[in-house]
């Protein structure tokens, strides 16, 4: 079975979360900024989710971790919880 590693930063807005993606292609540190801005208990550990399979997330969340490029920030993506920036470090 497929599994990814990755970490992610949830806000409640859109512009927000476009807001953080900017920044980060500006070289400011994601866990840093998952520390400050998300709303995910994971914000504590820098946005750190560890290691899961498919079908632990929400639909919306494992189609981006489980298809999109890895080491690439991924989103804004839409789920029941708000919006988030991925960023999946491993996928194997």
């Amino acid at each position: 079975m497929t599994k990814a590693k990755a970490r992610h930063i949830l806000v409640e807005t859109e512009a927000e979360c476009l807001a953080l993606k900017d920044k980060i292609n500006n070289f400011e540190e994601f866990d840093q900024l998952a520390r400050e801005h998300s709303m995910c208990p994971s914000g504590r550990v820098g946005g750190d989710l560890g290691i899961f399979g498919p079908g632990k997330m929400v639909p919306e969340f494992d189609d981006v971790v489980f298809n999109a490029e890895i080491g690439k920030i991924q989103g804004p993506v839409l789920t029941q919880f708000g919006y988030h920036l991925i960023w999946i470090t491993a996928r194997k």
